[in-house]
């Protein structure tokens, strides 16, 4: 099993390029799928989860070409089967947006109950809501969600809870269904209005996402698009406060600044210097970080997907900081690695009271999942000495070259595959 070993103390200084997002790669890979014409896809990040999702798709018949690393060209004219039950696909949550693409175009999609990483309860009752709501008729069985439909209809859906999974299922299932539909309380993410671009480049009326009411009007069908993904918001908040962990100096190409605004917000309130432009944004660390309070929510606030970057970051601040985590309720699991560090962090319930130390060591710590792996990368970039991450393979679910990407920052990392990897980085480092 690979690790990656990191000897800390540099500040992180350079420049980075942010890939494509990959929440709305996944959603838009799904909906692909909804057109029997070509759909070319670029700014694609080449991640473990969209891989898993490309080969997902090419077992049920689509024809997948990868044009280059970032650039792939799908047709779906030749689906064999409204099944999708590949081994991996169970391990990634966005198998569930076949559900929609599929039930739109065929008005029928079985696929493998949804995995992603552990970080708390995760249902999908929304999303079995608005399919019936739609006119579908949708049951679990054999570890499977069937949904069938003689045929789709316009409806008015109000969501109980803000979800963006169900907001981006619900949209491409109606985009397909006969008359018009409107979703109330609908997730207004960067990455629920890039599927709507995306849908309508391909000829669906949709309207209002990005607010909290999304009007579609039912086409009859679909057709071919070129279209680019997003830049990956999360991917850039993780390199900002990387660069206010280590102190440094990192400016992060290819964002769009509007997408961070809550990120650069709590940068500020740390101490950290922010300089925005056009596509990019700059984060100099250069005196002691401040504390501050968090808590999580849905776009347009703090993302819960930053909760672990930030609260790493916090537990090398002055004072008291208190983060909240109000999305899911598995998200401090990564406190107990950071405790091997020296961090002081108390989490009561879905709270983290942090007291801020001098100074994180290097230690052996383990990646929980995804974004509090790369929170821990974070820490042993910051910690004194050399510190070992386990289980990176969350990690290369979202982040595509993390490590390259660091070291073109100046960070001393590298992957290990074995213990004479480590002691053989460790001779190298000194």
């Amino acid at each position: 099993m690979e690790q990656y070993v990191i000897k800390g103390g540099n500040p992180l200084v350079g420049e980075v390029e942010i890939g494509g997002a990959k929440n709305a790669a996944l959603a838009i890979l799904a909906a692909s799928v909804m057109t029997d014409e070509t759909v070319t896809i670029e700014n694609l990040p080449d991640v473990r989860d969209i891989n898993v999702l490309l080969q997902a798709m090419e077992e049920i018949g689509v024809k997948i070409d990868r044009k280059d690393r970032h650039t792939v060209v799908i047709n779906a004219s030749g689906i064999q089967t409204l099944l999708v039950e590949n081994e991996y696909i169970k391990k990634i949550r966005a198998s569930y947006y076949l559900l929609g693409a599929l039930l739109g175009k065929y008005k029928k999609a079985e696929v493998a109950l949804p995995g992603g990483c552990n970080i708390g309860s995760r249902p999908i009752d929304q999303h079995i809501k608005g399919f019936r709501a739609l006119g579908a008729n949708v049951r679990i069985a054999h570890g499977r969600v069937i949904a069938e439909a003689n045929k789709l209809s316009g409806r008015h859906i109000y969501m109980d809870v803000v979800t963006v999974g169900a907001t981006i299922n619900i949209m491409m299932a109606a985009a397909l269904a006969e008359g018009r539909t409107i979703i109330e309380n609908a997730a207004k993410e960067p990455h629920v209005v890039d599927l709507a671009n995306f849908l309508n480049s391909m000829g669906a009326n949709i309207k209002g996402a990005g607010t909290d009411v999304i009007r579609i009007r039912g086409v009859e069908k679909l057709h071919k698009t070129e279209y680019s993904v997003i830049p990956d918001q999360i991917e850039a908040g993780t390199f900002m406060f990387a660069a206010a962990a280590t102190r440094g100096d990192v400016t992060v190409r290819n964002v769009i600044p509007k997408h961070l605004e809550s990120i650069t917000a709590k940068l500020i309130e740390l101490g950290c210097e922010v300089e925005e432009s056009d596509d990019e944004v700059r984060v100099v660390s250069s005196g002691p970080l401040s504390h501050t309070h968090v808590k999580t929510l849905a776009y347009p606030g703090f993302p819960t997907d930053m909760q672990p970057q930030i609260t790493t970051t916090l537990a090398l601040s002055e004072g008291t900081s208190i983060v909240t985590e109000s999305i899911f309720e598995n998200r401090f699991k990564y406190v107990d690695e950071l405790a091997k560090m020296g961090a002081n962090i108390k989490v009561e319930g879905n709270t983290a009271i942090i007291d801020g130390v001098l100074k994180y060591t290097g230690a052996r710590i383990s990646a929980p999942d995804l974004r509090a792996g790369a929170a821990l990368v974070i820490a042993g970039l910051a910690a004194e000495g050399i510190t070992v991450v386990d289980d990176i393979y969350y990690i290369e679910r979202g982040y595509e070259d993390f490590d390259a990407k660091l070291r073109g920052l100046g960070a001393q990392i590298e992957k290990a595959e074995s213990e004479k990897d480590i002691k053989k980085f460790q001779l190298k480092t000194g």
